[in-house]
Parts: C-alpha cells; structure tokens; sequence
C-alpha cells in the first residue's frame, strides 16, 4: 500500500475506530517555547482529521485559541464551554462550531466530561492540572471509564511525571492507576493509545460506581 492509501485509509476509518468528542485541556497562555503552540496545532489538524469534535474551554487566547483554530482550519467541529463570569475575561472564541455557557467553573468540568469521550491534557497552568487530576480521579474511582491522556510536549510535564511514580513508590498510588494516565509525547501515538484504552476494572472503593455518580 503507498503511502497515499494509507493516509486516505486512515482518513476513511469508521467513527467506531475513534472517539466522537475529545475534551482537550491546555493553557490560556502559550508559554515560553514554541513547541506548545506547534503541539496543539498538530493535534488540533489530527483530530479535525479524523472527525472527532473538539471540546475545550472556549478561550481565543493561548493554547486554546491555536488548538481551535487548527480544528477549524481543517474542517473540523469545536465545541466551547466557558463559565459566564470568564467569557470576556478569557476573549471567549466566537468562531466555534457551538459555545456552550455556564455558570460555574464546577459546571464547565461537569459539561466537559459528559460531552467528551476521551480528555487530553498539553501544557498548561494550575487550571489545566486541576482539570486533569480531577478527571484522572473521576476514572481512578469509576465515575467514568473514559481514556486520560497526557502530552508531554518538550520535556514540559517531565518533573510532575517525576513526582507522580514517587507517588506510586510511596504507596499512595497503586501501579494499576498510575497505568490508566496514558503518557506520550507524540500526539499521533497519544490518540492511539487512548482508542485502545481498557478500564483494569471497578473503582476504587466501590463495586457499584452509580453511587458516586456526580
């Protein structure tokens, strides 16, 4: 097969191969290389690619506004959620495909993760960590069984990935749990381990995960 029959065969996979909606967290700012901005345009180009809707926090600016751009540019589907009192704080972006409003930062997590099948965090500040962990904990407890991914874009995460194993050395964290984080820093290879992404079992406390429903 050339290599433009497998481009054009990766093009025409069913939507069965692939997440509907990925929920991408990153930063408001672009940060001081220009290797973040290159990370969120090139995976904003492969999801548009692959027909999967973006969902982010809404903004124009920073990482947000590049990754979006890049979905658009490409033809693909962006979906905004952004909390009323951020919307002109955070120059919401008024060239998405569907911006949903609401009224707290608690609401715009919640929206997320019910509309995305699969989350992705690039660089970004403490409102991009806060995002991640809480999803990461939401999978660790079975609220969802939904894959969690993290681009470690230039080295940028390479201290918090540090401390995370010692989290795990320490015993404060099972190894099982530490594996559900998928790490990468290619955003080619993150999105085919978040498709092929198993759940290792219930959560961690409960058989019946409808009780910590949110």
């Amino acid at each position: 097969m050339s290599k433009r029959d497998e481009d054009q065969d990766e093009t025409n996979r069913s939507e069965a191969d692939w997440p509907a909606s990925v929920c991408v967290y990153c930063g408001s700012s672009s940060g001081d290389l220009s290797d973040y901005a290159t990370a969120a345009r090139e995976l904003g180009t492969l999801l548009a690619k692959r027909n999967v809707r973006l969902v982010f926090g809404g903004g124009s600016v920073g990482l947000m506004g590049v990754l979006a751009d890049a979905v658009l540019e490409a033809g693909g589907t962006v979906t905004g959620v952004i909390p009323n009192g951020l919307r002109t704080r955070e120059l919401a972006h008024e060239g998405v495909t569907e911006m949903i409003a609401v009224d707290s930062m608690h609401a715009r997590k919640q929206r997320m993760v019910d509309l995305a099948d699969a989350f992705i965090a690039l660089p970004g500040g403490i409102g991009t960590l806060d995002e991640l962990f809480e999803t990461w904990t939401w999978l660790q407890l079975g609220i969802h069984a939904k894959p969690v991914g993290l681009l470690n874009v230039a080295g940028y995460y390479d201290p918090l990935l540090t401390f995370l194993q010692q989290m795990s050395d320490r015993q404060f964290m099972s190894e099982k749990h530490l594996a559900c984080l998928s790490i990468e820093t290619d955003a080619d290879r993150l999105l085919e381990q978040l498709n092929s992404f198993r759940t290792p079992g219930e959560g961690k406390w409960v058989n019946d995960t409808r009780s910590l429903q949110p």
